[in-house]
């Protein structure tokens, strides 16, 4: 249930990286905060 819920979060996040919203409110650190959070996961796995 969790992953599901980081999946919708990730995808949201993203898709406001890319339409500009992030960089317009001064948000781009989410994106920071998504890369950290994955970056364990991609070496446990």
């Amino acid at each position: 249930m969790l992953f599901i819920l980081y999946y919708i979060v990730a995808i949201v996040v993203l898709v406001m990286h890319f339409t500009g919203f992030l960089g317009r409110h001064n948000l781009e650190w989410l994106i920071l905060v998504l890369a950290v959070t994955v970056f364990p996961a991609v070496i446990y796995l």
